[in-house]
């Protein structure tokens, strides 16, 4: 569950992240009231989240625990 768990939060942290890039770098001009758009520090905090968005899907892969895939039970003799 956990694993689960820090996979969601880590591709919804890349999604925001990636969001705010597009919108710190007047690529994403969605809303069109935001604050945000062509303020390059968004950017920079985008990229700081997307890639803790990056870390934690990292992390969530490589963590084994109660969402085991099924190839990875160890053989029993």
């Amino acid at each position: 569950m956990a694993r689960t768990a820090i996979m969601i939060v880590g591709v919804l942290a890349l999604l925001v992240g990636l969001l705010w890039i597009g919108q710190g770098l007047g690529f994403v001009r969605w809303p069109a009231s935001s604050f945000m758009i062509d303020m390059r520090p968004w950017a920079m905090r985008g990229g700081a989240l997307a890639l803790v968005g990056l870390a934690l899907i990292w992390f969530a892969r490589k963590r084994r625990g109660d969402d085991r895939r099924p190839g990875l039970r160890p053989h029993r003799r």
